[in-house]
């Protein structure tokens, strides 16, 4: 019987062991037992915990939508201005740890399996409404409210394939992609007002 009081623990130990394990082999057709091994406890405990490997990757994903949503609040709440939480937002989704190899390597099997699980594929489909609702809150401040969802559409196409990019070794470093992707967004700004929105220094 789970110690009282570790499950929260082991919880987030089989959840880490997840994402390292697919990241590592770059596809969710790993077992339970080899994500067990990694994090140091049983394929019983571990079942115990989630039932099923699918439950468990399910948790895995939520685990790496929540850590994004907790970045993403505390960003906006430390920016001043609508401009400076637009530039928040593109930094918290180009922050380095979100690039970690065996990171970049599970989103993608993510994204992958979503073409085959529909509950897959509706938690990608909330990161993605997520990021444009968060690009809208600053950007509707600056331009038109249609500009503004063209813009947010387009800022967000250019984070997730700036990041696809990365799992080719083919995409800028992080900094240059944040600079691309300010690039586009002053550029469009720009095209749709005065010009008074320069990015922040970042």
């Amino acid at each position: 019987m789970p110690k009282v009081g570790m499950e929260p623990v082991r919880r987030k130990a089989l959840v880490d062991a997840a994402l390292r394990v697919i990241g590592d082999q770059g596809t969710l057709a790993v077992t339970m037992s080899e994500i067990a091994r990694t994090a140091g406890v049983s394929p019983a405990l571990a079942h115990h915990y989630f039932g099923s490997k699918e439950q468990l990757l399910i948790a895995t994903i939520r685990s790496l939508l929540g850590k994004l949503r907790d970045d993403a609040v505390a960003a906006m709440k430390a920016a001043a201005t609508p401009r400076e939480r637009v530039s928040a937002l593109i930094r918290v989704s180009f922050r380095a740890d979100q690039f970690a190899p065996e990171t970049v390597a599970a989103w993608l099997a993510f994204y992958s399996e979503a073409q085959r699980s529909e509950e897959v594929r509706r938690l990608l489909v909330i990161y993605a409404r997520r990021l444009r609702s968060n690009l809208l809150v600053g950007l509707r401040a600056l331009c038109p409210a249609d500009d503004a969802e063209r813009i947010a559409e387009g800022a967000a196409a250019m984070i997730d394939g700036l990041y696809i990019r990365q799992s080719l070794k083919s995409a800028p470093s992080i900094e240059a992609s944040v600079a691309l992707t300010e690039d586009y967004v002053n550029a469009h700004l720009r095209a749709n007002g005065d010009g008074k929105y320069p990015s922040p220094r970042v």
